[in-house]
């Protein structure tokens, strides 16, 4: 009998909350969704206590600890949830957590999708996979931290600093939506990375009102010539986002120095976009005084779902250098890389084996 603990799981967003069970780091139930929208907050409160509630009754077993993702503001620790834009009835502050654990006896742990989604890749996606290339090719570097970034209804993003997931003081770490937009600079980044920014360009560029504009998936289609529709439009909105997303993840991971992993709504359309976001990250600046150019970041970006760069990220490079007044020689590799590339989990299970490795850790603790 299988005795490793059980951690019911939430996914939640304006639109539903995805609820799934996972134990031994796999899902052990087919996730369902139940819509969020209500017109009171006790009804939305219900809507939760229900669907774990059915989270029990698939697993025929209780859990030992319920994890999940909630949009903030909020205090995560705390399990307290503050003013939503896309949940409005809650407002006022709504303690969430303890709310759960008076109902299900168990430990309930919050925080944010960003931040979830990070630290599932960083412990069961890209992040190893990486590492393992690494050993494959003989090459002695290891990544130790990441960046992930989810691109979709919002943009969001987590921290994850040699498995350790970064929260902050004041629960806001990985915040990257707050990042000022580069191309509109009174605006947050959100409002050139979002699906809503995708709709807008190809809108502006069509000559066509929003409320008509394809979807983002149609879009992407456009741009790749599978469907009919006005393909330069379709094109400048994509590039106009990697533009935008290539200078706040080149300022991001000049702090972090790790991979970076795209998950979201939006990064299935990583063909269209991703030549685009790396020739951007790699950009030289100029200078003021004397126009001399010098590089954008102290690493040189790669493109982790192209074949022949993931080879070329992997390959081992360096050379053996004499310590002086000595015999000895060391290993030295001047070539500095960070990767970019794709969730290897899906946002959704990425989200759920962090929610997992967060909760165990939790009550490890």
């Amino acid at each position: 009998m299988n005795n490793n603990p059980i951690i019911f799981i939430l996914d939640a967003g304006g639109t539903g909350f995805k609820f799934s069970a996972v134990q031994d780091w796999h899902e052990i139930i087919e996730p369902f969704t139940i819509p969020s929208a209500a017109p009171t907050l006790e009804e939305v409160l219900q809507k939760l206590i229900t669907g774990f509630h059915e989270c029990e009754t698939r697993c025929g077993a209780k859990a030992a600890a319920i994890s999940f993702c909630f949009p903030g503001p909020a205090d995560y620790p705390n399990g307290i949830i503050g003013d939503l834009e896309n949940l409005p009835t809650f407002q006022g502050g709504v303690p969430l957590k303890a709310m759960l654990e008076n109902e299900f006896h168990v430990p309930v742990y919050i925080n944010n999708d960003g931040d979830l989604f990070a630290y599932g890749e960083a412990l069961n996606g890209l992040l190893p996979e990486v590492n393992k290339l690494l050993e494959q090719q003989r090459n002695p570097k290891r990544y130790k931290n990441l960046l992930g970034v989810t691109i979709g209804t919002g943009f969001g993003g987590g921290i994850v600093i040699n498995k350790v997931l970064l929260n902050g003081d004041n629960s806001a770490g990985g915040e990257i939506n707050r990042h000022r937009n580069p191309l509109y600079p009174t605006t947050s980044a959100e409002d050139s990375i979002s699906i809503r920014a995708v709709r807008r360009v190809y809108g502006r560029e069509a000559g066509i009102e929003f409320d008509k504009t394809p979807h983002p998936y149609d879009i992407y289609k456009i741009a790749m010539g599978q469907l009919p529709g006005d393909k330069e439009a379709a094109l400048k909105s994509w590039n106009e986002m990697a533009t935008a997303l290539a200078d706040v993840l080149a300022n991001a991971i000049s702090l972090i120095d790790g991979i970076i992993v795209i998950g979201g709504g939006l990064s299935g359309a990583w063909p269209v976009f991703m030549p685009m976001l790396i020739k951007k990250m790699n950009e030289p600046f100029t200078g003021l005084k004397d126009g001399h150019s010098f590089s954008r970041m102290e690493t040189e970006a790669y493109n982790l779902m192209d074949a022949q760069e993931m080879i070329r990220f992997t390959e081992k490079s360096g050379k053996m250098v004499k310590v002086p007044f000595s015999e000895q020689s060391v290993w030295y590799d001047p070539t500095k890389r960070v990767g970019v590339g794709i969730t290897k989990l899906g946002t959704s299970s990425a989200v759920a084996i962090g929610a997992y490795a967060f909760a165990l850790e939790q009550l490890k603790n």
